[in-house]
């Protein structure tokens, strides 16, 4: 297969399932059909100029049969992100230069009365360039259409355009080709020897890179079937009823989710279940065993950049928290470029040399696979530079080469004069036992650099407890004496991304001054926290 467009036609007239959602199921012969259709309708409306089509959908039926019609044809899938707001939402529309807006009319209320560019123009019911799914335009579609002439689609042909998450900076449109889309699917397929018997559940937003490299591309070029979550969103209590009822063999997932079903009450037949490989990244370390155990399958934590610069994938001698081992060329540098210092850890495998050891990824090469932004030479440039290929994520490397992952290059902070990363003290905190989930990131100091805020969100029924939380991080010898957050703020939920990931920037936005209780550390020798407005009383 050289490209989406040749898996798509392959799964023509396959009998086996193909798609799965509620109590709704369609044959892959069934899926590609509906997919010809929507290209057979796409192909009457194109206009000269970029061939871009935005979709703007939940993880529902028509998100994927659209999916196929953009492989078939060649358009390129602009994935349109719900959770960014209507003016900035209607901006990346605009900036990609997309001709259709595919949505349903929940959605098409955050865009209504928005223009987004020259060729859709202003958001509404009964534009032509707006069509909704679940409106009178779906009547517009033919009953039955033929399959396209996928030979007209070549590996070189732009498939996709990927808004980067954002949780740190802004989104970028990351461009991926209808080849490195299928060779990521190819690769996935192989190692989990996907087929008409295995069962991908989707449940990351299928516009993310995630879901669509994870999940959705090798489930197409395997030819297993795919199953879309309840409601269409991924929720933590409807995740094992929705593995139960649809046989779920494998399951991708981005950020936090392992962390949120966890917090699900446990019950002794967890582990009864078809679910048998998670594959992931950035979840908390102790969370990949317990979800292992408890559910009884296998999770391989991973690395890979949507851009397509580096890709890590675990290996069975892989110390536990470890992504993998480094490959030929990829390296750990400071803010100098010179590589860092060996991990250092404790007898419990604490990191203890944080400061020395933790810098970001680079390759000493540019990889050819790194196909760049869209229409951003400025981030282009941040990537490539020196001959490097720099991949603005945090890491650090032990002695026998296995890479540890320390969160992104915009999680730095810069306290009393001393730089270091958020992502090791997001992990010592973590490790309290009643956090779910939690992030660290700079307030500005009243006089210079940053003081440390962390955010944490408590198990159910949890109390914060200042005192104790900060006697739980006197005893923690790997947290640095700067590491100490001056605040914690309390949140029932931490604002997240679509696809889990805490949104630091809007933590790092909000600061000190938000809606949630506040507590701030008492000034003296012991650790010991106490409400914002306490302190500033007493003072």
């Amino acid at each position: 297969m050289r490209s989406m467009a040749d898996a798509w036609a392959a799964r023509a007239g396959d009998p086996n399932p193909g798609l799965r959602h509620e109590d709704a199921h369609w044959s892959w012969a069934e899926v590609v059909h509906e997919a010809s259709r929507r290209a057979a309708w796409w192909a009457g409306v194109r206009v000269p100029g970029p061939p871009h089509l935005a979709v703007l959908l939940d993880n529902v039926p028509e998100h994927h049969f659209w999916l196929g019609a953009c492989a078939l044809t060649g358009a390129v899938y602009v994935g349109a992100n719900p959770t960014h707001p209507g003016p900035a939402l209607a901006g990346e529309l605009d900036f990609t230069r997309c001709q259709v807006l595919v949505t349903d009319r929940a959605h098409l209320e955050m865009l209504e009365g928005h223009d987004l560019g020259p060729a859709i123009g202003v958001a509404s019911a009964g534009n032509p360039r707006v069509h909704l799914v679940d409106g009178d335009d779906a009547a517009a579609l033919a009953p039955s259409a033929g399959l396209p002439d996928v030979d007209l689609v070549h590996d070189v042909t732009l498939g996709y355009l990927i808004f980067t998450s954002g949780t740190s900076g802004s989104p970028k449109a990351c461009r991926c080709t209808q080849g490195r889309m299928v060779v990521i699917g190819d690769v996935l397929r192989q190692r989990y020897e996907f087929g008409p018997g295995s069962c991908c559940y989707l449940s990351m937003p299928l516009f993310h890179s995630n879901c669509l490299m994870s999940g959705w591309a090798p489930a197409v070029v395997g030819g297993a079937t795919i199953a879309l979550p309840t409601g269409g969103r991924f929720s933590a209590s409807g995740f094992l009823s929705d593995v139960r009822r649809h046989g779920v063999t494998y399951w991708n997932y981005v950020g936090r989710p392992l962390s949120y079903v966890l917090a699900t009450p446990e019950q002794p037949d967890d582990a009864e279940t078809t679910l048998r490989d998670v594959f992931g990244n950035e979840a908390a370390p102790g969370d990949v065993d317990r979800f292992a155990r408890r559910f009884g399958c296998s999770v391989s934590e991973n690395y890979g950049s949507t851009e397509g610069g580096i890709a890590i994938s675990r290996t069975p001698d892989t110390p536990a928290g470890a992504l993998g081992p480094a490959p030929l060329g990829v390296l750990v540098v400071d803010q100098d470029g010179e590589e860092c210092a060996v991990a250092q850890f404790d007898e419990t495998g604490r990191l203890l040399n944080a400061l020395e050891a933790v810098g970001e990824i680079v390759t000493d090469t540019v990889p050819p696979n790194f196909e760049g932004y869209w229409e951003n030479e400025e981030a282009d440039q941040t990537r490539v530079r020196d001959g490097k290929y720099w991949s603005g994520d945090l890491a650090y490397k032990d002695a026998e080469g296995y890479l540890y992952f320390a969160g992104r290059g915009d999680d730095w902070l810069r306290v009393d004069g001393e730089n270091f990363a958020a992502a090791p003290v997001v992990r010592i905190i973590d490790r309290h036992p009643d956090v779910v989930v939690s992030a660290v990131y700079a307030v500005p100091d009243p006089s210079v650099g940053d003081q440390v805020m962390a955010a944490v969100q408590l198990r159910p029924g949890a109390a914060f407890d200042g005192v104790a939380f900060g006697a739980f991080l006197s005893e923690q010898p790997d947290l640095g004496r700067k590491w100490v957050p001056r605040y914690v703020r309390v949140a029932h939920t931490l604002p997240t991304t679509a696809t889990s990931k805490i949104l630091v920037r809007a933590l790092r936005t909000e600061g000190i001054d938000c809606d949630d209780p506040v507590y701030e550390l008492v000034p003296g020798g012991t650790l010991a926290y106490v409400e914002r407005e306490v302190v500033q009383s007493s003072l």
